[in-house]
């Protein structure tokens, strides 16, 4: 069964995740986290995806981006892979591929779930017991979004916006965000969303993503029929 075209609808941000194959690590020290996000800044300028979040774990990583055609989210990936995978290789010593296999992604209704994944990504290295507060993880854009550091290559999302009229006023309240925690019911969605690839928002969003997405956006109901002229 060929699988399916990875979801795309304009204007919507999309939950990236990408893992390491086995026995891969997806950097052995600070040299090689700090080339990495080099490359992937690189990668997102000359593709022309807006990466709004990001996180480097030891084995995978997270992206919050919004590609402006069908294809960038792959050519983002492709562009930092080949920037990073031969240099990490080339400095330990290493062959063979790094990625396990290609990545997965959700695209995401704006409310509530763009913040929502936002805050996913960058309380992960707290959540994985790598660090106790998230401003003490050097490879993820929360300190960019609270204002310990201005990493110019992030765009910030237009909700990330809308949290403020000033930089102090949206840092503030984007660290607020961060006092209370993550809904677990929201976030085995955005897991769950984001592994099988599809849409991840409400009835009236998934509807709107029939009519404007390059493929269904949900999984076909048992006994539901292909609507004629659309992908089945």
């Amino acid at each position: 069964m060929a699988r399916l075209a990875r979801l795309f609808a304009p204007h919507c941000a999309q939950h990236v995740l990408q893992r390491c194959a086995p026995g891969r690590g997806l950097a052995h020290d600070e040299a090689d986290f700090t080339r990495l996000v080099e490359c992937l800044a690189e990668s997102a300028q000359t593709t022309g995806v807006a990466v709004h979040a990001y996180v480097l774990m030891p084995d995978h990583l997270h992206l919050l981006a919004s590609p402006r055609e069908a294809l960038d989210l792959s050519r983002l990936m492709q562009a930092t892979g080949r920037r990073y995978v031969p240099y990490l290789n080339r400095r330990h010593h290493l062959s063979g591929a790094l990625w396990a296999g290609r990545f997965r992604a959700t695209t995401l209704e704006d409310e509530p779930y763009v913040l929502l994944a936002s805050r996913y990504i960058e309380s992960n290295p707290v959540r994985n017991r790598l660090v106790e507060e998230p401003q003490h993880y050097r490879y993820s854009s929360y300190r960019h979004h609270v204002g310990l550091e201005v990493q110019r290559w992030i765009t910030d999302h237009r909700l990330y916006w809308a949290l403020g009229n000033t930089p102090f006023e949206r840092q503030r309240r984007y660290n607020t965000l961060f006092e209370a925690p993550l809904a677990p019911a929201q976030v085995t969605a955005l897991r769950e969303a984001t592994w099988h690839g599809w849409a991840l928002g409400s009835s009236a969003f998934v509807e709107s993503l029939e009519k404007s997405a390059n493929r269904r956006p949900m999984p076909l109901s048992r006994g539901r029929r292909p609507v004629p002229g659309r992908p089945a």
